[in-house]
């Protein structure tokens, strides 16, 4: 099956859109439909347990309900009776349904479809919502590798870059890359006007089909590489799922749109991330997915801040993952369709490990880039405030692999938080810090450990339970100023108390401690 084309005509959409509400087409819908176990294993991609429920949900007729039908045909990539496609899309009809471009019509009595089609919901700073999206039909429908104009939907990077975005309210916002226009779709929900843009037309095409199948507006479409459709253009948010899978430039090797830039390496990165200055409102802040390349005596963080360093932006980047060279290999390979066993995997895997020995690569980084220009955007290296307080300019690289903390409605307010708390910082010497008040954050606990009859801990522990989870080891100084932090008692009157309790100089426990409450700030475990 080839990619067909795709239409976007709202009357039609809007038609369609009651259909699906009608057969309760919804993610808790299809939960019911064919329960926790089989949707897991459609997590795992294996399609087998969610049929089999359909199956034994057929009626005394041996015809598939509406949901039911909707689901074998655009979850599962199984084609349906004409009849019970008739029924589930009693508005649209068939006909419709192939006029959009969602359909295949054949000459017996059955109907495939020709894109996937599946609800998603979420929750985020403004609320909860759930929406429709359609993104070209994958392997596990197609039984095979995905072609190089497929247009994607939605997975784990698009979810956690969903869950990133700062819910500031803004004028203006761009989704760069924006595929099936789920980042774009997200935005809306912030600002006011979203412009999106992709090179592919299909993708674009499908991005104006979901923003109308929901009923979203204020979303332009543009076309062109990166920010080319923008020249000219600043905004107050930037959003970008770029594809910025590392990819062998050899022929043979498929180069899928929605994850290869064209480009050798991570030099789309760092493109970008170069870039995205000239591009940002005085204020405006960018926020990415990326990888990035370790080579032999340069670590991918530090290839990173080279990246940045004469940019002028505020620069927060975390690394979340790292994978060897032949781990990496192996996920994208698989990604685009291409299973172990299949004969053409060994010949991509050699590939991909010459292309990384050849260039001298080790292994590779996965994280979340956030950048910000200053409102007074000098450029130049990073700022002193004042003596003994924070960098003007924020300059965090760091490295946080491992589970998160909780965030029902994602990480953007506790990102936008972390972004005031520097510039608090920033605004604050060591004796303005001291005559601040500071509290502990709800989510935070103290965890102590002891040997078996021990009156003394010999850890002690302070757990942030949202956020990104950070747990931080504590003395028993720090322990006992953070658990007075109440927001009444200064922090100078806070040490004070210390020192003549634990018999030290005022001074040097002070010099010990301030740095040290900087970083509990600056990652949300004290708050002003």
């Amino acid at each position: 099956m080839t990619l067909r084309d795709v239409h976007a005509d709202a009357p039609l959409l809007a038609r369609l859109a009651d259909d699906l509400r009608a057969a309760r087409f919804t993610v808790d819908g299809l939960a019911e439909l064919w329960g926790a176990e089989a949707g897991a294993a459609l997590h795992r991609g294996r399609r087998l347990p969610a049929v089999r429920a359909l199956e034994a949900a057929r009626d005394g007729h041996g015809r598939l309900g509406s949901r039911a039908a909707l689901a074998a045909l655009f979850v599962l990539g199984i084609a349906v009776d004409r009849v019970e496609a008739e029924a589930a899309l009693a508005s649209l009809g068939v006909d419709g349904a192939a006029e959009l471009g969602l359909l295949t019509l054949s000459e017996g009595s059955s109907v495939a479809a020709a894109l996937d089609l599946r609800p998603y919901a979420f929750t985020d700073a403004a609320g909860s919502a759930e929406w429709w999206v359609a993104s070209d039909l994958g392997e596990l429908a197609l039984g095979r590798a995905i072609e190089t104009g497929h247009v994607l939907g939605i997975g784990g990077a698009s979810t956690t870059l969903a869950g990133l975005l700062m819910p500031t309210p803004v004028r203006t916002a761009l989704d760069l890359g924006t595929g099936c226009g789920i980042q774009a779709m997200h935005a809306r929900r912030f600002a006011e006007r979203v412009v999106a843009t992709d090179i592919s037309a299909r993708a674009l095409t499908i991005a104006r089909f979901n923003a109308r199948l929901n009923g979203i507006d204020g979303i332009e479409l543009r076309a062109g590489s990166l920010f080319e459709p923008v020249a000219g253009d600043r905004f107050d948010r930037i959003v970008s799922n770029p594809p910025f899978v590392i990819t062998p430039r050899v022929a043979g090797v498929p180069a899928y749109e929605y994850r290869d830039g064209g480009m050798t390496g991570d030099q789309l990165v760092e493109r970008v991330l170069r870039e995205a200055a000239d591009h940002l409102n005085p204020g405006g802040v960018a926020q990415l997915l990326a990888n990035w390349e370790y080579h032999p005596g340069e670590p991918g963080l530090d290839r990173v801040r080279g990246w940045l360093g004469a940019s002028g932006l505020d620069a927060w980047v975390i690394e979340r993952e790292l994978m060897d060279a032949p781990t990496y290999a192996e996920t994208w390979i698989r990604d685009g369709g291409t299973r172990d066993d299949a004969p053409e995997f060994e010949r991509l895997y050699a590939a991909w490990l010459d292309d990384f020995e050849a260039r001298g690569v080790e292994s590779v980084g996965f994280g979340y880039v956030t950048l910000r220009r200053p409102v007074a955007a000098e450029q130049g290296p990073p700022a002193r405030a004042a003596e003994g307080g924070a960098s003007a300019r924020l300059q965090r690289y760091e490295r946080l692999h491992g589970a998160l903390g909780g965030h029902d409605a994602g990480l953007g307010a506790h990102i936008e938080a972390a972004l005031a708390a520097h510039d608090w910082l920033a605004a604050r010497d060591d004796d303005a810090l001291g005559r601040a008040t500071l509290a502990v954050a709800p989510d935070v606990t103290e965890h102590r450990h002891y040997w078996p009859g021990s009156d003394d801990p010999t850890v002690i522990e302070l757990r942030q339970g949202g956020g990104f989870g950070r747990t931080v080891d504590a003395d028993t100084a720090l322990a006992a100023l953070v658990g007075a932090c109440d927001g009444e008692l200064t922090v100078q009157a806070i040490v004070a108390a210390l020192a003549d309790l634990l018999e030290a100089d005022a001074s040097a426990l002070r010099d010990a401690l301030l740095p040290r409450v900087r970083d509990l700030v600056a990652w949300g475990i004290l708050t002003p």
